[in-house]
């Protein structure tokens, strides 16, 4: 686990705490985390403010401390502190503040829903759509079901199959063969239409 702080950031970070109590730390945390509106957030943090199960992550001259809840949101977290005409100003990037960070070797429904989330709804939300989930059939595909703009939105197929497939299929490899829309796998199985 490690967020990088750059060596702007840390002379910042630095400054701040040589005007503090003795032995107080930084702490980042992550407020709602797993939702739309999570945000990063810094503070200070005392020494008698340390719990147990915090990870400490020590940087050259200070601590940072992350409480274990926060921890999978906070992977490839980033803190910059940069300074321009406007003045300065401390950047918090978490890209996996809104959605936690899924194991390598998570089970494969996890890992694609993983990746829809994080990586196609943002693309597809500009267009008021979304897509979920549904199934993964044994022979590997993944039955996804549209929702909002996508529905019935003429370009689907566009999407469903140069876009997301073939995302999937380079990203899992073997594991994934297709992609298959939720309307088209269940008109697959009633053949009396």
């Amino acid at each position: 686990m490690n967020i990088n702080i750059s060596e702007t950031a840390q002379a910042h970070f630095v400054k701040l705490l040589s005007q503090q109590a003795e032995g107080t730390s930084i702490r980042v945390f992550v407020v709602n985390p797993g939702t739309a509106s999570a945000e990063c957030g810094v503070s200070y943090c005392p020494a008698d403010a340390v719990e147990a199960d915090d990870i400490e992550l020590k940087y050259e001259h200070f601590s940072a401390y992350i409480d274990a809840d926060s921890k999978p949101f906070l992977e490839e977290a980033e803190i910059d502190f940069t300074t321009d005409q406007m003045g300065s100003q401390l950047t918090l990037k978490a890209p996996n503040a809104k959605l936690r960070k899924v194991a390598d070797d998570a089970p494969l429904f996890d890992r694609v829903d993983y990746f829809l989330k994080a990586e196609v709804n943002p693309q597809l939300a500009g267009h008021g759509g979304e897509c979920t989930l549904m199934d993964i059939t044994e022979d590997g595909y993944a039955v996804l079901q549209f929702g909002g703009g996508c529905n019935g939105c003429a370009q689907i197929d566009v999407t469903v199959k140069d876009g997301i497939e073939r995302q999937l299929i380079e990203i899992m490899g073997d594991e994934i063969k297709g992609v298959r829309d939720m309307t088209e796998h269940q008109r697959g199985e009633h053949s009396y239409y």
